[in-house]
């Protein structure tokens, strides 16, 4: 396989459960990790460019509907913790 070498790193990354949930299922879907599914993501948000094609979109919202994500874009940078 070709590619460009990297150096991966672990992180502890506190994410809200069910947008984990899908993010999960869309790797198993696409047959990837997590951290490539997450690294294609960013890369794509980096350039402007959607990550994903009309069809992945749709795998997407009925993950959402499976695992109960009512999130939007429109909750970035809003989400709170309830208290524990």
């Amino acid at each position: 396989m070709s590619g460009r070498l990297v150096e991966r790193t672990q992180t502890g990354v506190r994410i809200e459960k069910s947008l984990l949930k899908v993010l999960k299922g869309l790797a198993e879907y696409c047959e990837i990790s997590l951290g490539d599914l997450l690294e294609g993501i960013v890369l794509h948000a980096f350039e402007g460019k959607a990550p994903f094609s009309p069809e992945t979109t749709k795998v997407i919202e009925k993950l959402k509907t499976v695992y109960d994500c009512p999130l939007t874009a429109a909750d970035s940078h809003k989400l709170r913790e309830a208290a524990q």
